[in-house]
């Protein structure tokens, strides 16, 4: 059960490794682009390609998929970047529905672990099997592994390495389940953390803060769904961020000047600054902040800030 490339990843392990792969769940298709042609999701378009059926239920609590699933008479539900699901259906499979976690469960529990560790400055994730129940990501775990995060790693740049490593850590785990050697541990409820979905309102850069920590919420976004500012009133996204050895007193927001390659120097909070290398505006496409600069005429004092 998955729908992102992230659910994908894990599912051609699976089929690379020689599981028996009998269904697969995923979102149905929705409707995108200018021309609103439905479109597929990445599993979807794998498992159709590997001969596996699909099912895509508006609702995972339908009693006609839940009686399909049924039929089918799968021993384990491995779920990777997927809907909540209802007890119905998690408690089909004899030997357990597993979940991998894009975490150290129990931190950063919830929608957007990956985002999170990365714009709370965390130098370390990983991910995590476990067991579902009722309550999200809350289950006994199965194995972890740990991940190293790099200072200047952006979000995307974590996301295709947890991609693989959790795909590979779900066989491990259900090589352990088909041969009935798994060790399960209770999450410690004294060291939660969570990781809510990110709206858009959630993206709006506070320059006002440290530069590492505008750093840090930047790579964090990036490329999706991408911190924003405002520059004349229009949204201005930013990606590729770096701390600069720059000390200034000036405004935070403001763009104090640029260096040699025509990159932005940002001020911050506590007279810090960040580089940025890449800028997004509002209708327009993602390009350097040289490319920008020539077309939009940036100046030295330009201020950015809440639309």
């Amino acid at each position: 059960m998955g729908t992102p490339e992230f659910a994908l990843v894990s599912l051609n392990t699976l089929l690379r490794e020689k599981f028996d792969v009998v269904a697969a769940v995923t979102a149905p298709d929705r409707p995108a682009g200018r021309g609103l042609k439905l479109r597929e999701s990445p599993v979807k378009k794998a498992a159709v390609g590997a001969g596996i059926r699909v099912f895509q239920p508006e609702k995972l609590g339908d009693p006609g998929f839940v009686s399909d699933l049924k039929s089918i008479k799968p021993d384990v539900i491995a779920v990777v970047a997927f809907r909540i699901l209802p007890e119905d259906v998690f408690n089909i499979p004899p030997k357990g529905t597993v979940n991998v976690h894009g975490s150290l469960l129990p931190k950063y529990r919830g929608a957007a672990p990956i985002n999170w560790a990365i714009i709370n400055g965390e130098t370390e994730t990983g991910v995590t099997t476990f067991f579902i129940k009722k309550e999200v990501d809350t289950g006994n775990m199965i194995d972890q592994l740990k991940i190293p995060i790099r200072p200047d790693q952006t979000a995307g740049e974590l996301y295709d390495i947890m991609a693989v490593k959790g795909g590979d850590l779900l066989v491990a785990t259900l090589r352990k389940i088909e041969q009935g050697i798994v060790v399960v541990t209770r999450q410690n409820e004294s060291i939660v953390s969570r990781a809510p979905k990110i709206r858009r309102e959630d993206c709006l850069i506070r320059f006002d803060l440290p530069a590492k920590k505008v750093h840090d919420f930047i790579r964090g976004l990036s490329p999706y769904p991408a911190a924003h500012t405002f520059l004349d009133g229009r949204m201005l996204r930013l990606y590729h961020s770096r701390i600069s050895d720059l000390k200034i007193g000036e405004k935070s927001g403001t763009i104090v000047t640029t260096d040699a390659e025509g990159r932005w120097q940002i001020a911050c909070g506590e007279e810090g600054c960040i580089t940025v290398a890449e800028v997004q505006l509002e209708g327009k496409k993602r390009m350097t902040t040289a490319e920008f600069s020539r077309g939009y005429s940036i100046r030295s004092g330009e201020i950015l800030g809440a639309g």
